[in-house]
């Protein structure tokens, strides 16, 4: 006679509510590319957002001077990992785009090596993303992206472009690398929106 009834398996743990469906937590911050590491001069680095009106251009001390601000947020990989409550220092969109005037609702990002992804720019503003300078309290290495990089945190980790040059906005959605190649458009982890 057996005294452990089939299918007990031990007290369950308490899953973080701050993990999307399909995500496992690390402690590390895992390094996933779809090229090499660029070298980019952080001294020489612009940044530069193109629009149907112009373009607007800063160089990294002008950048930095809109206002940099410190974040914790947690952050998902499509590869199914999240880290939690990873400190951040950047600028945010919001107040780079005080100085841009557009009536387009989409941006293509661009980064040095050839990536890009694309977004909506609701994606974008309202405290909601940011070009991050340091993460962990350190400057960001060139494997994770420095100088500088995209930090989108509401949404699956390769829409926060590492190394990026820039914007440009669009009238119309477009997908970008990833997404030219099966990942969805928009990329919520809340929704598991990993795949088009």
């Amino acid at each position: 006679m057996s005294f452990i009834t089939r299918g007990f398996g031990g007290r369950r743990r308490e899953r973080d509510p701050r993990l999307p469906p399909g995500q496992t937590l690390v402690s590390d911050w895992p390094v996933l590319s779809a090229g090499p590491t660029p070298a980019v001069d952080a001294a020489a680095w612009e940044f530069a957002i193109g629009t149907e009106k112009g373009v607007h251009r800063w160089n990294l001390e002008e950048f930095q001077a809109l206002g940099m601000e410190d974040v914790t947020v947690d952050i998902h990989c499509v590869t199914h990992w999240t880290k939690l409550d990873m400190p951040w220092r950047g600028v945010s969109l919001d107040r780079v785009f005080a100085e841009v005037d557009t009536s387009h609702r989409y941006v293509m990002v661009h980064s040095f090596g050839g990536y890009t992804t694309n977004l909506a720019l609701d994606d974008l503003l309202g405290g909601k993303s940011w070009i991050a300078f340091e993460a962990d309290g350190a400057p960001l290495t060139p494997e994770h992206g420095g100088p500088a990089r995209l930090l989108v945190p509401h949404l699956y980790f390769w829409k926060s472009a590492k190394w990026v040059q820039g914007l440009i906005t669009m009238a119309s959605d477009k997908p970008g690398f990833w997404e030219q190649n099966g990942y969805h458009l928009h990329g919520d982890p809340w929704r598991e929106e990993r795949y088009g």
